[in-house]
């Protein structure tokens, strides 16, 4: 069997990432079918002509795509890649015999919807690596590919049918794409992998639960620090970030893979979503040994009243004193927020923006509005409060902005506490790729620590 695996995103914003997803599809599928024939393209590499070009020099019984996100998550400009994903799917299907499987992220938020909008053959909800095992396994047999978990399928009276998922992979491996890997190093200074998959939190706006599940699964923490040792070897790829939902859910765990980090010797550095719940100075001491110099706390915003809204399970004090104690360890750290979502008061807002200046040399992200999507917590309140009706889709990005604040006031206000502050609409890419030329690695937001603060002068940079 011969299987092209294509990954679809080529959103370059603000780097472009590597399809990781794909590539553990990919690992688990050459090791259990070494019979197999697989290739990989990637849409950040290459545009629809090529693809088309791609697929005609060879013939593949099987396509796989990934599609990463479904719209840009950015309120200002609110970019749908729908319309780029169908030119996916039809340019497969101009130019290829090849059954299609779709799955990723943006299809186990949007199943049914992307199922009827793209009609693959197939789709996969959640971890894909299984789902896609039986799916060869049973290739010729279609009355035993309609039982297979997390498969979506559509029956004979044209029924999105979405099969429940009870079993997951244990410890799935990785193997870079050589090629993809130097691309992407190049490009964002970094690569990406896994330690552990799903998410036990309940965020009012998260998707990571339909993405991954809400069930922790860790990764065989041996067998990550072969996977960071290989490419680190092969390949002197130095920066990791760790795409974990929150890296900090398992001590236990991140304890075992800090100390094996610590033993190989791996001269890494690695960055990560943390969350400042149960989390020690000594935790973050032993982190930095490991290679830890870049944290992104998943603050959403610094008033105790919010945080309790938006289902967080942690206070101001935590974030302050985590803050702190990165700080003090010389860690680079920047606060992801979400201003005048569900809740949200010019009260709440003023208290975020005046505790901004109590946590010390950072950058603040913030998103304006919650984007709204299915099967959340947020999506019931919006419903409740006529923001949107049971019928809509969401597809096209849709937000929840708060009726009690004017956005067009969240920016002048937050840039009047003289701190540092990175809008959505903002545009440093001149400083970022300054940095990038000299071939300094990692995400580089610590540089904006200077470049977005009101006082900050250009040509010192």
């Amino acid at each position: 069997m011969r299987i092209v695996f294509i990954s679809a995103n080529n959103y370059k914003v603000p780097y472009p990432v590597y399809p990781i997803g794909i590539a553990y599809l990919m690992t688990y599928i050459n090791q259990r079918f070494p019979a197999c024939s697989t290739c990989l393209f990637d849409c950040n590499q290459g545009d629809m002509e090529e693809l088309g070009e791609f697929l005609r020099q060879d013939r593949y019984d099987l396509a796989v795509v990934s599609l990463r996100n479904i719209d840009d998550v950015n309120i200002f400009e609110q970019n749908s890649f729908l319309a780029h994903y169908k030119r996916v799917i039809q340019t497969i299907r101009q130019n290829s015999s090849a059954r299609i499987e779709i799955g990723g992220p943006a299809f186990s938020i949007f199943p049914e919807l992307l199922f009827r909008e793209l009609q693959p053959d197939y789709g996969a909800v959640g971890e894909g690596e299984e789902t896609l095992a039986a799916l060869i396994r049973h290739f010729d047999r279609p009355e035993e590919i309609q039982a297979i978990e997390g498969l979506v399928w559509q029956d004979a009276e044209g029924q999105i049918v979405i099969n429940r998922r009870e079993h997951y992979v244990s410890a799935p491996t990785l193997q870079f794409d050589s090629g993809a890997a130097a691309y992407y190093f190049e490009q964002s200074g970094m690569l990406n992998i896994q330690t552990k998959r799903g998410c036990p939190f309940r965020c009012i706006y998260c998707t990571y639960p339909l993405i991954d599940g809400r069930k922790v699964r860790t990764l065989d923490a041996r067998t990550v620090v072969d996977n960071i040792e290989q490419i680190y070897r092969t390949h002197h790829v130095d920066y990791f970030f760790f795409t974990d939902s929150v890296f900090n859910i398992r001590k236990d765990y991140n304890e075992e893979l800090c100390r094996r980090l610590i033993e190989r010797s791996v001269n890494i550095r690695w960055g990560a979503y943390f969350s400042p719940f149960g989390l020690t100075y000594a935790d973050l001491e032993l982190y930095q040994r490991a290679g830890l110099t870049h944290i992104e706390w998943g603050t959403d915003t610094f008033s105790d009243q919010q945080l309790e809204l938006y289902g967080k399970n942690f206070t101001y004090s935590d974030i302050r004193r985590t803050s702190q104690d990165a700080s003090k360890l010389g860690i680079f750290y920047a606060h992801f927020l979400i201003l005048g979502g569900y809740g949200e008061t010019d009260a709440t807002l003023d208290e975020t923006f005046e505790r901004s200046k109590q946590l010390g040399l950072t950058v603040f992200f913030p998103f304006i509005g919650m984007r709204i999507y299915p099967r959340t917590i947020l999506y019931d309140y919006a419903v409740r409060d006529g923001v949107i009706r049971p019928e809509d889709n969401l597809v096209n990005p849709t937000y929840y902005v708060s009726p009690h604040i004017d956005i067009a006031t969240i920016a002048p206000r937050a840039r009047a506490t003289g701190q540092a502050w990175v809008f959505p609409d903002d545009d440093h890419s001149d400083i970022m790729a300054r940095f990038r030329r000299k071939k300094i690695r990692g995400p580089l937001w610590e540089y904006l620590r200077y470049a977005a603060r009101p006082t900050f002068i250009p040509n010192a940079v």
